[in-house]
């Protein structure tokens, strides 16, 4: 028996991911507004990215957190979405145990990003309207990548351990998943052992790195909205508002859906599994969609690159 565990650990078999348990009869259906989605989120984030390095105007902190936070949305996208279609429309249910863990340390590395990120835009935010004097003297080159290396060395010694404790787990029952994709607890569950540590850590260390993000990002933007009603021009106190509402969107939008998929995955026993497995799939689809658009018609920077690089001629 040892020996057999032992092998089912380092050579396991494959996995096989249902899609949304109740709705297989219409998983073609479903599969082709998640396509458009996806089109979607690969052309926003793609033009995004384009434009913040082509363009050296662009070359600015609140530009290079927005790249980042495009970087990661094709990454959360990427992760799920295709193999998402493939169950769909291919029937390719398989994945292996390599694949498996590939895909569980990019779905949770890519929110963790995600979180870090919007409290970098929000500290930038907060010294561009509470201290504008002092902006570029602190938001320097090698500042802003200090940050970023900050951000990704976080999120990736959050994640890698989880990664870890799942490869170690022992599979010896079902292989079957009833989801579109791994996710870190819903792999863990599979396994004969016992896995109270995965629980532990899967659900409080992520979570209270996401939490103390939340309320940095909450005290953050407290202060910048007391500074932005003290503007003596009603001119500065709207494009500051209107800079700002961008990044609460962008906020609610990714936190949202993540939370309440991360607390009904967890205690939401009397939540339809079928919901909630078709909410967890909105989540990994729209945010990565939906971001660029908001910046791209919130952002003045933003919007204008875009019209121009679409319709030169009546930028001229």
């Amino acid at each position: 028996m040892l020996v057999t565990l032992n092998s089912t650990n380092f050579n396991p078999d494959p996995f096989i991911l249902v899609g949304i348990p109740g709705l297989e009869q219409f998983h073609i259906w479903i599969g082709i507004p998640f396509f458009a989605v996806y089109l979607v989120a690969l052309a926003g984030n793609g033009i995004l990215l384009y434009l913040i390095t082509v363009d050296h105007s662009l070359h600015e902190p609140m530009f290079f957190f927005l790249s980042m936070l495009a970087s990661a949305d094709l990454i959360l996208s990427t992760t799920c979405v295709p193999k998402t279609l493939g169950i769909f429309w291919l029937k390719a249910q398989e994945i292996t145990f390599a694949g498996c863990l590939t895909q569980l340390f990019f779905l949770h590395f890519s929110f963790s990003l995600d979180s870090a990120i919007l409290l970098g835009m929000a500290f930038d935010r907060y010294m561009a309207i509470c201290s504008p004097l002092r902006y570029t003297s602190v938001l320097t080159p090698s500042t802003v990548v200090k940050i970023m290396v900050g951000i990704v060395g976080r999120s990736f010694s959050v994640i890698l351990p989880v990664v870890f404790l799942v490869k170690h787990l022992p599979f010896c029952g079902t292989r079957i998943i009833p989801h579109t994709y791994c996710e870190h607890i819903g792999v863990a569950r599979l396994a004969c052992a016992d896995i109270s540590i995965n629980i532990w850590y899967g659900f409080a260390v992520p979570v209270m790195t996401v939490i103390s993000d939340l309320i940095f990002i909450g005290i953050s933007y407290t202060l910048i909205l007391h500074a932005v009603f003290h503007l003596p021009s009603r001119d500065a106190r709207q494009k500051a508002l209107s800079t700002c509402g961008s990044h609460v969107s962008v906020i609610l939008i990714v936190y949202t859906p993540a939370m309440f998929s991360v607390l009904a995955h967890r205690f939401g026993h009397s939540i339809s599994h079928t919901f909630h497995i078709m909410f967890a799939n909105l989540y990994v689809a729209i945010p990565p969609a939906l971001n660029p658009i908001i910046y791209g018609v919130k952002t003045k920077q933003i919007r204008d690159k875009v019209i121009f690089l679409f319709f030169p001629k009546d930028m001229q």
